[in-house]
């Protein structure tokens, strides 16, 4: 791949292939920009195969030549995402069958079955072709393979497919019963044969089942992208990929790295919108799914697709402001990406995206955005030393799918929200006040290489995560343990005994009972006296509020109200080598800068950069010789720098004296 970063986006020219000049004119404006990578054939297969078994690859072939004539390399896409109308004409098996069981018609994209063996050889015979006829071409860089995977079938194909998991997972029918507790209720079941896909039409609230169901929704497409993945190997050895959506709950992503070379995914968050519009939670939000996503293969990855302007399918399309089109592309790249890609190239002239930013209108003139690109351009070139290094973390937060998919398909104790990523994104936000690296994990991944492990809500422990996270602790690492961690097995059965489970003595406290505080009621928690991280301040606490017994663990902080005032909110506990603490309440934002600035030192981590204002991010890449140190200043005002942050470094971008908003400065440490 190119020494440069992957500069441009997905381009759909077969959107106006009648007119060959708009193509022209659109080059002139990719040299302009300094655009080097476009993505191709993502949504083309009417185009390819316009009728059964007759394929036509000549205008893709012309597009793919074009754009090596002029030195861009091409991202090449399997268009599995959407297919023609005559596939699903005469064979109606591909199209999904929706929860109440109802045949969908055709129309939108991605409503076609996973497990249809039609739709699969379909599939496979395209792209064998595509593989056959551009696997080998120079400016072919890559496979991206099918467009943002989603969404379930349950047609009578994936019922069975459902049951033959099933039975591979639990081995008999019996252990199935008791694994799900069906004695409740009466929904005892003699065969597998008598299960269903989770339906509003039938059993819907029996959890197991519907964990279970999405772990297969998961594993489905999985098998599917695999043999998309094996059909374009046959001829071809390029590397693969597949975008991957922002903190999309419907599939468990962990299970897609395997089988990739390297990840990539959509990025659109709602920049001057989101979080009231404050820009520092929506650049934390969006850091927490980039850490998510590099943390996969602990590699770099690819910012497949964000918007350069207005996104059309959010609540407002909101302009982005002078500024944040840049600030937004490096805060990828700080991150661990080795590209800044967008959709759309042009804008579409009609359907359901025609009003989706892109970097070049239907005016074909030079835009604002298209200036602040070709300067995001030009930027992108200064700093290409530091593609390819990689992003070296020793702290890391759990952020478990399945443990959220179990936590938040249970019944309790808080049917109005758990608010987990409102609890995940403020520790995000006081790890990052620290001025260290953080890697988003899940519970399956590692622990070894990180010296502080924090675990926020992690209801389900599976895989041994329980001795994994003791182990962890008793060789000297310091392990951060919140509320409603340690509650379930991986069927979501209740843990007997003590909890959190396995990790009571650990912690030094174990968990009586939890309340659940109704929106705009809280708590507070106090200052413990003569508490061992010298806290001096109190802090608001919602949501959830847990009541433990302290058996070895000291208090740090304690509640300041109801029955269960001068329970502990915080507690530390000593554990072989290392330390525990619990955190028993969501507190507010600022507790976790002040929490984590007091254990930092003791952790062993040194920061990337110290004493950093709120909103103002600082992240490392290293490719084993020099560092690459990106701050980003995502206020609303300016920042002046301290003389000693760069003092005696090499200067790659940016001002050392001074950070605007929405501001980067790189430099060499």
């Amino acid at each position: 791949m190119s020494a440069e970063f992957h500069f441009g986006g997905d381009y759909n020219p077969e959107q106006w292939m009648d007119h060959p000049d708009i193509l022209e004119e659109d080059i002139r404006h990719f040299h302009r920009m300094g655009i080097n990578t476009v993505t191709l054939n993502v949504f083309s297969w009417a185009f390819l195969e316009p009728e059964e078994g007759r394929y036509d690859f000549s205008f893709l072939s012309f597009v793919i030549k074009r754009m090596g004539e002029e030195g861009i390399s091409v991202i090449l896409a399997t268009p599995s995402g959407a297919r023609p109308k005559w596939l699903a004409a005469k064979y109606p098996e591909v199209l999904r069958v929706t929860d109440d069981r109802r045949r969908m018609l055709f129309g939108e994209r991605h409503n076609h079955c996973y497990t249809s063996p039609v739709y699969r050889e379909k599939v496979r015979l395209l792209n064998e072709r595509l593989s056959e006829e551009f696997g080998h071409a120079e400016n072919v860089i890559a496979w991206h393979i099918s467009n943002e995977y989603g969404g379930e079938c349950h047609c009578p194909l994936c019922q069975d497919a459902f049951r033959n998991w099933l039975r591979k997972r639990y081995g008999s029918i019996e252990e199935l019963n008791r694994r799900w507790n069906n004695a409740f209720w009466s929904h005892i079941c003699r065969s597998f044969d008598d299960i269903e896909s989770p339906s509003p039409i039938g059993e819907h609230k029996n959890p197991s089942l519907a964990l279970d169901w999405k772990r297969f929704v998961t594993y489905q497409t999985v098998d599917f992208m695999s043999e998309e993945i094996k059909a374009v190997r046959k001829y071809s050895e390029l590397p693969v990929t597949t975008n991957m959506m922002y903190d999309y709950d419907g599939l468990d992503y962990s299970r897609f790295a395997d089988s990739l070379d390297f990840i990539s995914w959509d990025n659109y968050p709602s920049w001057g919108t989101g979080f009231g519009g404050d820009g520092v939670l929506v650049a934390a939000d969006n850091a927490i799914e980039h850490d998510y996503f590099r943390s996969l293969k602990n590699k770099p990855f690819f910012l497949m697709e964000s918007c350069p302007a207005a996104t059309n399918w959010q609540p407002y399309s909101h302009l982005k402001r002078p500024g944040v089109l840049e600030a937004a592309s490096l805060e990828a790249v700080a991150h661990g990406s080795d590209s800044v890609l967008f959709f759309q190239m042009r804008n579409s002239y009609a359907g359901y995206e025609k009003f989706h930013g892109a970097l070049i209108d239907n005016s074909g003139r030079c835009t604002r955005v298209m200036k602040e690109a070709e300067e995001l351009g030009k930027k992108l070139r200064m700093i290409s030393r530091v593609k390819g290094s990689i992003v070296h973390a020793e702290a890391a937060v759990i952020n478990d799918r399945e443990s959220r998919w179990a936590m938040e398909g249970a019944a309790g104790p808080r049917n109005a929200g758990l608010h987990f990523r409102d609890n995940l994104r403020r520790i995000y936000l006081g790890l990052r006040s620290c001025g260290i690296d953080v890697d988003v994990i899940d519970s399956e991944h590692p622990f070894d290489g990180y010296k502080l492990l924090v675990v926020p809500m992690l209801y389900m422990f599976r895989s041994g995560a329980e001795q994994r996270l003791r182990e962890f602790a008793a060789d000297g690492g310091t392990l951060v343990v919140t509320h409603w961690s340690g509650v379930a097995d991986e069927c979501d059965a209740v843990y007997p005994g003590l909890s959190p489970h396995g990790l009571a003595d650990v912690l030094g406290l174990y968990r009586t009972e939890i309340d659940a505080l109704a929106d705009g009621k809280t708590n507070t928690a106090v200052p413990a006296a003569g508490n061992k991280l010298g806290m001096k301040r109190s802090y608001e606490c919602s949501v959830l509020a847990e009541v433990a017994e302290l058996t070895s663990a000291s208090p740090v902080l304690v509640y300041g109200d109801d029955f269960y005032k001068g329970y502990p909110a915080a507690a530390v506990n000593s554990y072989g080598s290392g330390r525990a603490y619990y955190i028993a309440s969501m507190l507010e934002e600022g507790f976790y800068a002040d929490f984590f600035a007091s254990i930092i030192a003791g952790c062993g981590i040194e920061p990337v950069v110290s004493g950093l204002p709120r909103g103002v991010f600082a992240s490392r890449r290293t490719d084993g010789e020099k560092n690459f140190v990106f701050m980003q200043n995502f206020s609303a005002s300016e920042v002046i720098l301290d003389s000693s942050v760069a003092s005696g470094c090499r200067i790659i971008a940016g001002s050392p004296e001074r950070l605007p908003s929405y501001g980067t400065l790189v430099f060499e440490k």
